[in-house]
């Protein structure tokens, strides 16, 4: 019966991780499991088998749920583009309030208990504002260079052609992407969003099941698979580290970095073909806020 419930939590976080501003790490940690979860990402193969009670069906479940919940999102996006964007969009807002109080507090509500939050001396608050500003610049500095020499963003729809430049982009996020997954409050999947290769993966995970794009949509994964696997691994830890000794700089950065996310994401006002689109563009991005900030706060 644990096993059941186990590969359940597993699907549950997986559907979570493919919603970009839906954190993963919050979903675990109001599951029960996420100190047990973060313990299970590890180099050492004995630890692993010992806990393949644990392991097995959360890894497994996970995957199930991206892979139903991909599935969901591209026909949606394939359908309704433009409220599918404005959704997204409203993901990204309703984020920004608890990050803005994780950085100024210098930790999330999973670990509140254990921090010790102290006032916030002028030095400390020049700091804060000055890794905000970076990661806010950093996003928008990112996205010019992409419009610049790789034109824009991709949609869902048509795989993009196989290119050794794509495949580092995809690894990368792919590395970020999961490096955000185990932080209780950041999205992953909205991280790769900003970085223009969530619709690449997003469309590349059902394609897999269709023979004639099997291959393709393999060699687009395997680099983003890799980094998540690097990412998941190697950031768990490292996070671990940046929250210990620098909480507020490192939310501060995460701040200006969805903040900044914000100019690449919004789909604007000019695709709009009547006030039917318009109203229902707005109420996809009243939803939207909503799910991400309430989701963000079951993490208290």
């Amino acid at each position: 019966m644990d096993i059941v419930k186990t590969a359940l939590i597993g699907i549950a976080i997986g559907m979570a991780n493919v919603i970009p501003g839906v954190s993963g790490g919050t979903l675990a940690v109001v599951f029960g499991i996420y100190d047990k979860f973060i313990g299970a990402i590890t180099y050492n193969v004995k630890k692993l088998w010992a806990n393949r009670r644990f392991v097995i069906p959360i890894f497994l479940g996970m995957l199930f749920g991206v892979l139903l919940f991909s599935k969901m999102i591209t026909a949606l996006y394939g359908r309704f583009p433009i409220q599918t964007d404005y959704f997204f969009t409203g993901l990204i807002l309703g984020s920004i309030p608890m990050l803005f109080v994780y950085m100024v507090k210098g930790t999330s509500q999973h670990n509140a208990d254990e921090a010790q939050t102290k006032k916030l001396g002028a030095a400390k608050i020049l700091g804060i504002v000055i890794c905000a500003i970076a990661g806010f610049a950093l996003i928008l500095l990112f996205n010019y260079l992409e419009e610049k020499f790789s034109g824009p963003r991709e949609k869902l729809g048509n795989l993009p052609p196989l290119s050794l430049p794509l495949a580092a982009r995809i690894f990368i996020a792919g590395v970020v992407g999961a490096v955000a997954m185990v932080v209780p409050g950041i999205s992953g999947s909205l991280l790769m969003l900003i970085m223009g290769v969530y619709p690449i993966v997003i469309t590349s995970i059902p394609a897999l099941l269709n023979p004639e794009t099997t291959i393709h949509a393999f060699f687009l994964l395997l680099p983003n698979g890799i980094g998540v696997l690097i990412g998941l691994i190697s950031g768990a830890k490292l996070i671990a580290w940046l929250l210990k000794k620098f909480p507020n700089h490192t939310y501060a950065v995460i701040f200006g970095l969805i903040c900044g996310s914000f100019f690449a994401i919004f789909p604007g006002v000019n695709s709009f073909t009547g006030p039917l689109m318009v109203a229902a563009s707005f109420v996809c991005l009243v939803a939207g806020a909503a799910l991400s900030y309430f989701t963000s706060r079951f993490s208290k």
